[in-house]
């Protein structure tokens, strides 16, 4: 009898046990995010503009970031750039307000890209900032400081591919002209990485997310779109680990496809959600249900370029930002820190004019949702309530018809006045009227209020 009762407890103990492992196995296949992580969705829909940053010592050579497999610098020959890192001129307080004046409500910084190096204080990797530059800080630490401390969100960018380690094998589709790897074991690239997130997540306080890149390195390409993966980045278990540290962290990953299982955020590079204007562009058919984030250079480098003299104009820049929303999405503009630790006057410059912009429009921006009329380069439209705000983009032209405009109009003004809109609403859509006196250059503003259904 005592047998009978000790095999009987056993197997309940082990019932349980499968059904803990069972659980926490296919957690992220089934990922159910907690209540934390549906408010940080919520808010970062709601935040619509960020600040990306691009910096590590591939910067030192001002030819962008991906120096490395460009030139086909050797592991021997890249080891000597963290020498000559030394960002004296770095000031993180200085970067964060330049962002919050911008309008932006968070920040993306690479805390490691493709060639490897961290910028911050790793234990699982020497090959950081503190321990083989002269500068020997952790900027990702003061940086976190600067953002808790003026309300910013910080969000870490990480990549998934590596130029430098050698467990980074197999090889996957770049950096295959850079000598000096050797062959290593891919299990143990995947617990460096894990290595690193933890510590990313647990010694820089709360942050808003983790930002991934390079699992594209890993899929086959045709040409036109990424298919099946050649290895395993096991990102259940990394996405797993992620959410167990901290739930509240939203997690993307900028493999230009389909949102994985365990994603909270779909981002998509150089292309607003569905144009696919480039050859990597994301599929309108992979558009997911997540928040979105469109990124994109001020410049045309994402990395510190010192021949880059592709500038995009205020214009260009504030009409990105209109478009990005009117899809849904937020805006996540990058820029390129100089090797000294400063940001280039020109895009201080560009930061300040989008700010006095948005501090004068934002409530067309922040916390409003895609609206009734697909954005053009003519037209665009967000919607916050009962309220549609037209922005009109081309000042050449005085008629803007909207075809199939089905909303039942109470009132059409400009915004922050109450001069009314001429418009004429018929069967076949929308008739605005915009007379050229009463355009800006830039964005010309209509407020649309219509009738509850």
């Amino acid at each position: 009898m005592v047998n009978f009762i000790n095999l009987y407890y056993m197997k309940k103990i082990i019932i349980l046990i499968l059904i803990v492992f069972t659980q926490n196995v296919f957690s992220q296949t089934n990922y159910i995010p907690t209540k934390e992580n549906l408010e940080a969705r919520k808010w970062f829909q709601e935040a619509r503009f960020g600040l990306f940053i691009h910096w590590g010592v591939y910067s030192v050579l001002g030819d962008g970031e991906w120096v490395m497999n460009n030139q086909d610098i050797s592991i021997n020959e890249y080891k000597k750039l963290p020498s000559f890192f030394n960002p004296v001129y770095f000031d993180a307080e200085e970067w964060v307000l330049m962002a919050k004046n911008a309008g932006m409500k968070y920040i993306t910084i690479t805390s490691r890209h493709h060639d490897g190096f961290s910028m911050f204080d790793s234990k699982a990797s020497d090959y950081n900032i503190v321990k083989k530059t002269p500068y020997g800080k952790d900027v990702l630490k003061m940086l976190s400081d600067a953002c808790k401390k003026h309300g910013l969100k910080l969000f870490f960018y990480y990549s998934q591919l590596d130029w430098f380690r050698d467990d980074y094998y197999p090889r996957g589709r770049t950096g295959n002209g850079i000598s000096g790897r050797g062959n290593g074991n891919w299990d143990d690239y995947i617990e460096f990485m894990k290595s690193q997130l933890t510590e990313l997540l647990t010694n820089y306080g709360e942050i808003g997310g983790i930002w991934f890149d390079g699992e594209w390195d890993q899929m086959e390409w045709d040409g036109k779109r990424f298919g099946k993966k050649m290895m395993d980045f096991k990102l259940d278990e990394v996405y797993r680990l992620i959410h167990e540290l901290q739930p509240q962290a939203l997690i993307g990953s900028n493999h230009h496809l389909a949102p994985n299982s365990g994603e909270d955020f779909q981002m998509f590079e150089k292309d607003l959600p569905g144009r696919s204007t480039k050859s990597f562009a994301t599929s309108e058919n992979d558009i997911g249900n997540l928040p979105l984030e469109v990124c994109e250079t001020i410049n045309g480098s994402w990395g510190f370029n010192l021949k880059d003299r592709k500038h995009k104009s205020k214009k260009e820049l504030i009409q990105y930002l209109i478009k990005s929303a009117g899809y849904g999405s937020n805006l996540l503009l990058n820029v390129g820190p100089m090797p000294n630790g400063r940001i280039q006057k020109e895009h201080i410059n560009s930061l300040k004019e989008i700010g006095v912009w948005i501090k004068n429009n934002g409530e067309t921006i922040y916390k409003t949702k895609r609206g009734p009329i697909d954005p053009s380069d003519e037209i665009a439209s967000t919607q916050k309530g009962n309220k549609v705000f037209i922005h009109i983009l081309d000042s050449n032209k005085e008629t803007f018809f909207i075809e199939n405009f089905n909303l039942r109009i109470k009132k059409i003004s400009y915004y922050k006045s109450t001069e009314k809109v001429n418009y004429i609403k018929n069967k076949f859509g929308l008739v605005l009227k915009v007379p050229n006196d009463k355009k800006n250059p830039i964005d010309t503003i209509l407020e649309l209020e219509i009738y509850n259904f």
